[in-house]
């Protein structure tokens, strides 16, 4: 079943605005048009566009996911090139959960400071202990 721009982007939970700046990016090569121009998006599109946003918020440019959307339009001449490059996000994703998980553990530290501090009526309780002194920059 086709789907119009409209009902792709609530399918994926993107705008249309941000699905005709894929397509204008060489980002959805594949995507059939009516006589009029507008543009039918099938079940495979949809999935295709669930890629392309997980790859986007992994931190990839617009211009490796062409070249990605290149390599799935050649098939399986490309599976190690898509295999290489899911190895690489990988790696990149797996380095940002450490730095993310970092920040959480600095927030709740945080957190259990003001709470504590709260709890005290004042955070001169935290003052004897130098590791758990006032304000540190998140490192």
């Amino acid at each position: 079943m086709p789907y119009t721009i409209k009902q792709a982007a609530e399918l994926v939970g993107l705008t249309p605005v941000t699905l005709r700046y894929y397509d204008k990016q060489g980002l959805l090569p594949f995507l059939e048009r009516r006589e009029s121009g507008y543009r039918l998006f099938s079940d495979d599109d949809i999935a295709m566009l669930r890629v392309i946003e997980c790859l986007k918020r992994s931190g990839m440019s617009i211009k490796e996911i062409r070249r990605f959307t290149e390599w799935v339009q050649m098939g399986d001449d490309s599976l190690q090139e898509r295999y290489g490059m899911f190895l690489e996000r990988k790696k990149t994703v797996e380095a940002q959960v450490v730095e993310l998980q970092e920040t959480l553990d600095f927030i709740n530290h945080k957190c259990w400071y003001y709470e504590t501090a709260i709890e005290a009526g004042t955070e001169k309780i935290h003052f004897g202990d130098p590791s758990k002194a006032g304000e540190l920059p998140c490192e």
